[in-house]
């Protein structure tokens, strides 16, 4: 069910309907009949639009790396959100065209100093901010803000873990317990009832969705999963870094974090909590020469009696009513530059030339599905809306 915060911290911010209660602690919600069982139906032309009903009022925290660009880019086209803050520590001061030209057409206010935020005007926020800072700004905000974090801070739920593998111990490790995982296609009902809400990685994201369904099934072996997974280079943040130079990037493929890459236990949560027992992996992220996109090809065992067949016909009908997910067509490659702007997950399923083993190739753009347009569509569900408004961008090409 649905949960519409838009109680008295909010303020007169967007009629409800007239199907709206209260919950135990005042805040208004809307409850739907069901849990979006078929996404794809949903009609943007039912919603009212910006100049009908007073629009959601948002903050985007870190808004100058691309990320937080990009949830600028998708907005533009929300009929219910408008950006009424924006921080950006580095470029405080500074219109958000000046630093992204390409949307110097949208009316947005200047960035400031995450410091002087005033959210007295804003009911939700996206937390666009680097790993291991996100969790003290988060802790001082406003409990009535509806809250999506890009960041990893709060992805992994063993505390421990997280320290083992981010090297800080976990800085607000009360608010942990209410956070729910940001994967839609899996937690969708538990989002829809969420006040935080940690976005999914790039790399998990590409993994679970082909993943999680089969392993549900108990259509594949847990053991000897094997991940190649490959990503175009804003994947590592808009930071001048020597790495990612230009003279050092293009004309060549580069292997990192072998062994060690921090989405190696967020894949592994979302595994095993798909299993019901620990799962490990062994996962190998590449940097392309390629602006933004993302490809991982997935080895696995299946189960005694399973083909490769039964794989992509489960895929198929696991995702036959979800938007953002395509099982292509028998035989059909997915390539990252066919989804390339958009928020879709392109999959498919192939036989090993070894006997008993699949290969699946999930694509996805690592900036939109991998990032802001999976956070948007989850800040959707948090407040009863459609879950692809915003996100109906069909993708680039060429």
């Amino acid at each position: 069910m649905s949960s519409m915060a838009l109680g008295s911290g909010f303020g007169n911010v967007v009629s409800l309907p007239k199907n709206a209660s209260r919950n135990s602690n005042g805040r208004s919600f809307w409850i739907r009949g069901s849990a979006v069982s078929s996404p794809q139906i949903l009609e943007t032309s039912n919603v009212n639009s910006k100049g009908s009903a007073k629009s959601v009022r948002v903050g985007v925290l870190g808004a100058s790396g691309y990320t937080g660009a990009e949830i600028v880019r998708l907005l533009a086209s929300h009929p219910q959100f408008c950006i009424t803050l924006m921080t950006a520590d580095r470029k405080a001061g500074l219109s958000f065209g000046s630093v992204f030209p390409h949307l110097i057409t949208q009316k947005l206010p200047d960035m400031i100093a995450v410091k002087d935020a005033d959210f007295s005007n804003v009911d939700a926020v996206f937390c666009c901010l680097p790993n291991g800072t996100t969790q003290e700004i988060i802790k001082g905000l406003p409990n009535w803000l509806m809250i999506v974090d890009l960041s990893a801070d709060f992805r992994l739920r063993n505390l421990n873990e997280y320290e083992e593998w981010y090297g800080q111990p976990h800085k607000a490790p009360e608010l942990q317990k209410e956070v729910i995982y940001g994967l839609p296609e899996v937690w969708r009902e538990e989002i829809q009832n969420a006040r935080l809400v940690a976005n999914p990685g790039c790399y998990p994201t590409s993994v679970q969705l082909p993943l999680v369904p089969l392993i549900k099934a108990h259509l594949i072996e847990l053991k000897n999963i094997i991940i190649d997974a490959k990503s175009g280079v804003s994947g590592a943040g808009r930071a001048a870094k020597e790495a990612n130079l230009y003279t050092e990037i293009s004309e060549g493929i580069h292997a990192y974090g072998i062994t060690k890459h921090r989405h190696v236990p967020e894949i592994e949560q979302g595994l095993s909590d798909a299993s019901g027992s620990n799962v490990t992996v062994s996962f190998t992220p590449h940097l392309m020469p390629m602006s933004r996109g993302m490809q991982s090809t997935i080895y696995v065992e299946m189960s005694s009696g399973v083909t490769h067949v039964d794989l992509h016909q489960h895929l198929l009908s696991s995702y036959e009513h979800e938007e953002f997910v395509r099982v292509l067509d028998k035989g059909a490659v997915p390539h990252t530059r066919n989804v390339r702007g958009s928020n879709y997950c392109y999959m498919n399923v192939f036989p090993d030339r070894i006997p008993g083993r699949a290969i699946i190739i999930s694509v996805i753009d690592n900036l939109v599905k991998g990032a802001s347009g999976q956070a948007l569509q989850n800040l959707n569900l948090m407040l009863g809306y459609p879950e692809n408004l915003g996100l109906r961008h069909q993708p680039l090409f060429p």
